[in-house]
């Protein structure tokens, strides 16, 4: 699909650093099965202005299997112009970045705590 949009630069994200390690070239491939792949890689990559392959270590690719399953649902357009989807990572899950502390409010516990001293609900205290 890259290579119909006429794609020239690349970056490939993979979780197995195995497969990362050898389509960068930096390990040999050994499994009979992997090496036509491997050999498909090379030809296909000779097509791109640069191409570059990426290891996420599994617990960091929530983001790729997203991105996997959104791909699988989608059919491929033929011919249509696809604008590059952009991704912006950030060092924490955004819900992190959206809990705000209030400077005066009380903890959760404090109206059991209050009822188990005084015996009062919160709307019954004077």
């Amino acid at each position: 699909m890259a290579i119909d949009q006429d794609v020239k630069e690349l970056v490939i994200m993979g979780d197995s650093d195995l497969i990362i390690r050898q389509a960068q070239g930096k390990g040999e491939t050994r499994d009979v099965k992997l090496i036509p792949y491997k050999q498909h890689v090379e030809e296909f990559g000779k097509q791109f202005k640069s191409i570059e392959f990426r290891y996420i270590p599994h617990c960091h690719n929530e983001l790729a299997d997203a991105l996997a399953t959104l791909a699988s649902m989608l059919p491929y357009p033929g011919n249509a112009h696809i604008d590059p989807l952009e991704i912006q990572i950030k060092e924490r899950h955004d819900y992190c970045n959206m809990v705000k502390a209030e400077p005066k409010v009380q903890p959760w516990y404090h109206d059991i705590k209050r009822f188990l001293k005084t015996k009062e609900y919160p709307d019954q205290a004077s």
